[in-house]
């Protein structure tokens, strides 16, 4: 058995949070917006504060964080030999559709370098209502509509970022190569790509799935079929599985336990899940139920952080099913609750003794769940 001592002597953090037997449900970040740029390596970390393209579009995405509470994130990939074209620069962008969806809805441009800035600036500018802010790049737009499904690439993002953290390096870059390999050729619809930081290293490696928006991590490589076929027994993935990016961190962990009754069908219904009780105390018990049906983007936002430590949530995962399916549409009523803390660490050690900051994290798990057909 490992000994907080055994733990500490790890380099990685990511082998603090396995060992400990760390749930990485909940770790997704909830996204509005995905701005995904092809920037060469290598990225250092002041590539943030100085890169050109990054330098210009960080003080957009807090105006549109802070004053609309559209949650927007900016990533990396670096350019790929077979996918990549010298000279120009690939943009995606997602966006979520609806409340409830499935997928977010994806544009992709393909930029002379120099041009890269505007469309970003552009892209984000729309979302303040400039609705003609991209008109002057639409012939750089490429052909990834509903209508044009035979030209839309299902995205997997691997995050290698080593100067973020070491473990994404260590153990992201191995994934990264394997699935590369074995599902990213240019003749299939899918590529996968190397990643700038998109936060939980301690859970490397760890990837992004998009267009459905999930995050995986702690991936072994025997876990990779699975996860790319979206075929067998749900519970033999739930341990990697951080969330689905459409939600919450209380309703990722809800929305876990829905697939595991629903299958993997689960992640082509257009969904919400929201959280209707938590377990609170004091004053934030008193405001909890009367401020989270305030339609306030940033109040909202806040109220999540503020009541995160919950010792119990119910929540209500709502979907409707595809036309061609038996069921229309339906919902789970689930109800978690706090289990014991466990040990983890959040970066790995990078002090010549090589020492790892350990820290206590909360655990949740699932109590109840039923299910009510519409």
């Amino acid at each position: 058995m490992q000994t907080i001592d055994d733990i500490a002597d790890c380099r990685y953090c990511s082998q603090v949070s396995k060992l400990s037997g760390e749930d990485p449900i909940g770790s997704a970040q909830k996204i509005d917006c995905w701005l995904i740029v092809e920037i060469p390596q290598p990225w250092p970390t002041s590539m943030f504060t100085d890169h050109p393209v990054i330098a210009q579009i960080i003080p957009l995405i807090k105006k549109l964080v802070f004053r609309k509470g559209i949650m927007v994130r900016p990533v990396a990939i670096a350019p790929d030999r077979d996918y990549s074209t010298p000279g120009f620069t690939r943009i995606l962008y997602y966006q979520r559709p609806a409340r409830e969806f499935a997928e977010y809805t994806k544009e992709e441009y393909i930029v002379p370098e120099q041009q890269a800035p505007a469309v970003a600036i552009a892209l984000l500018n729309r979302l303040f209502g400039q609705t003609k802010a991209l008109t002057p790049f639409t012939s750089y737009r490429q052909q990834t509509t509903d209508s044009h499904r035979e030209n839309s690439h299902r995205e997997i993002l691997v995050c290698t970022h080593t100067q973020v953290d070491l473990a994404c390096g260590r153990f992201g870059t191995p994934l990264y190569r394997q699935l590369r390999k074995q599902y990213g050729q240019p003749d299939q619809s899918l590529r996968v790509w190397q990643t700038t930081h998109f936060g939980g290293h301690q859970f490397a490696p760890t990837l992004i799935d998009l267009p459905t928006g999930q995050f995986w991590g702690h991936l072994e490589p025997e876990a990779l079929p699975q996860l790319i076929e979206r075929t067998g027994d749900p519970q033999q993935m739930k341990l990697f599985y951080r969330g689905w990016a459409g939600v919450g961190r209380f309703e990722q962990i809800a929305e876990r336990e829905a697939w595991m009754k629903a299958g993997w069908d689960w992640f082509t219904y257009p969904r919400t899940v929201r959280v209707t009780r938590k377990g609170l105390t004091g004053l934030k018990q008193l405001l909890f139920p009367l401020l989270r049906h305030v339609p306030i983007r940033l109040l909202q936002l806040w109220l999540d952080r503020w009541t995160a430590d919950a010792s119990w949530i119910e929540a209500k995962a709502v979907y409707r099913a595809s036309p061609d399916q038996n069921l229309r549409q339906g919902c789970y009523r689930i109800k978690i609750e706090e289990k014991s803390a466990i040990t983890s660490a959040t970066s790995s050690a990078t002090k010549p003794d090589g020492k790892i900051a350990l820290k206590s994290v909360k655990q949740y798990r699932c109590v109840a769940i039923e299910h009510e057909l519409a």
